[in-house]
C-alpha cells in the first residue's frame, strides 16, 4: 500500500474499552503497512447515551452498545457487515458468541456489529469478607447489615427490573404492548424495594464503575446484587482489594438467568472511505485469535466464547468468566427498536421513583407500561 490510512475510531474510557483496541490498533499496523487506527474516547454515561449516528458521522470504526441498533438500522448510518465480510467469517463469530451477543447486534436482516465484549448483570463480592449469596433473600439480609452497594444509576436501575423479571420466568416485553405484566411489576419492584430501602441515596448516582472502585477500596461494602462484569475488578493489583465475580442470585426457580444483557461490538460507518479495511480489522479483533491472546492481554474482557473458555485467561480473574458463563449464556436481550434508548431514560427514571418511594409499584408498572407503549410512536429526530 503505498498511501497512507488513517482510520478514526471511537470508544468508551474504560480500560476494559480503551486499553484493547489501541493494541490491537497496533497489531494491525504491523501487518498492514501505511495504515493507522487513532481511537478516542468518551465517558461510560457517553457511551450509554450517545447517538451512533453523531459517532457515524465523524469516525470509521466505534464501538456500541447493542441497544442502540434499532435507532440506526434503517438509517443508513452504519454499514452491514454482510456486504464485505463472507458468511462464513460471520458464522464463525456466531457460533463463538457469548449467549445472545453476537445476536444483539442483528436486526432487521443485517449484522450492524461484532460483538468483542460479553458482559450482563451478575454477582460481585468480596470473598475475603463474606460468601457470595445464592438467592435474592440473602441479598435482603445483606442489606439489612449495611454490607450492600448497588448501581442504580440509569440505566443501571431499570436493567434490575429486567433482570428480575425475566429471572422469575415473565421477562420483559421486547415488542409492542405492554413492557411488564402488573403482577410480575409488582413482586419485582417490591423484592428490588426490600434492598433499596437500605441504600445510600449517593447510589442512585453510581454506575458500576464508582460502585466497584467503592467495593474494591474499603471494606464497608461485601456484596453488590447486580452489576455488569468488569473484569479488571478480579485481577491482581488493579485495585486494593480483588472482586469475585460470580452467577446473579436468584428470586425465581430456574438458576441464574435473565439477566440483562451488556457488553459491546465493533461497528462501522457506512461513511468510511475504507469499508474493507474496516471490516477485516474488525473481524479480527473478534476473532478468538485476538480476543483470547493479545485482547486479554491488554485489559480487555473479550466477547468470544473460545476465550471465555480459556483456563489461562480465566486464571487472571479468579475464575470469572468461568464463574458466572450460565449467566451469561442465558441472559435477556432487551428492546432495540427506534424510540426505545428514550423509553430507557424514561423507565430508569421511573423505576429509580418507585425504589425511593415516590411512587406504589402498581402506579410505576402503569407508568412504566404506558411509557414503553409510547415508545413505539413516536419519530426520531
Amino acid at each position: 500500500m503505498t498511501d497512507s490510512v488513517v482510520l478514526k475510531g471511537m470508544t468508551w474510557s474504560d480500560p476494559r474499552g480503551y486499553d484493547p483496541v489501541v493494541a490491537a490498533a497496533s497489531a494491525f499496523a504491523e501487518t498492514h503497512p501505511g495504515v493507522s487506527i487513532e481511537w478516542d474516547k468518551r465517558s461510560l454515561q457517553g457511551f450509554e447515551t450517545t447517538p451512533v449516528d453523531e459517532l457515524a458521522a465523524r469516525y470509521d470504526l466505534m464501538v456500541i452498545d447493542h441497544p442502540h441498533v434499532g435507532s440506526v438500522a434503517d438509517r443508513g448510518c452504519l454499514l452491514p457487515f454482510e456486504e464485505f465480510a463472507s458468511e462464513d467469517a460471520l458464522a464463525e463469530l456466531a457460533n463463538h458468541s457469548i449467549g445472545r451477543s453476537f445476536q444483539s447486534y442483528f436486526l432487521n436482516g443485517h449484522q450492524w456489529a461484532l460483538p468483542i465484549d460479553a458482559a450482563t448483570q451478575v454477582q460481585a463480592h468480596r470473598a475475603d469478607l463474606s460468601p457470595r449469596v445464592q438467592n435474592w433473600s440473602d441479598v435482603i439480609r445483606k442489606a439489612e447489615d449495611g454490607h450492600v452497594i448497588w448501581p442504580l444509576r440509569s440505566p443501571h436501575v431499570l436493567m434490575n427490573l429486567y433482570t428480575l423479571a425475566a429471572n422469575v420466568g415473565h421477562p420483559c416485553a421486547t415488542s409492542y404492548g405492554d413492557l411488564i405484566d402488573p403482577e410480575t411489576g409488582r413482586q419485582v419492584l417490591e423484592q428490588l424495594r426490600a434492598v433499596a430501602k437500605h441504600m445510600d441515596d449517593a447510589f442512585y448516582e453510581m454506575d458500576p464503575i464508582a460502585v466497584l472502585d467503592e467495593l474494591s477500596s474499603s471494606d464497608r461494602y461485601h456484596l453488590s446484587p447486580l452489576v455488569y462484569l468488569y473484569k479488571g475488578y478480579a485481577n491482581d493489583g488493579y485495585r486494593k482489594h480483588r472482586i469475585h465475580f460470580t452467577d446473579m442470585p436468584v428470586l425465581g426457580r430456574n438458576g441464574p438467568l435473565g439477566s440483562a444483557l451488556g457488553g459491546t461490538g465493533i461497528a462501522i460507518s457506512s461513511k468510511t472511505a475504507h469499508p474493507q479495511l474496516c471490516t477485516e480489522f474488525a473481524l479480527w479483533v473478534a476473532s478468538a485469535e485476538c480476543q483470547r491472546g493479545l485482547y486479554v492481554k491488554a485489559n480487555g474482557q473479550p466477547g468470544n466464547a473460545l476465550a471465555w473458555s480459556d483456563p489461562a485467561v480465566n486464571a487472571e480473574t479468579l475464575d470469572a468468566y468461568f464463574n458466572t458463563r450460565l449467566t451469561h449464556e442465558t441472559a435477556w436481550l432487551r428492546p432495540r427498536h427506534d424510540g426505545y434508548m428514550q423509553f430507557q431514560e424514561e423507565g430508569s427514571e421511573i423505576v429509580a421513583d418507585a425504589l425511593r418511594g415516590k411512587l406504589e409499584p402498581d402506579q410505576a408498572v402503569t407508568r412504566l407500561n404506558e411509557r414503553f407503549r409510547a415508545s413505539f410512536n413516536r419519530e426520531s429526530h
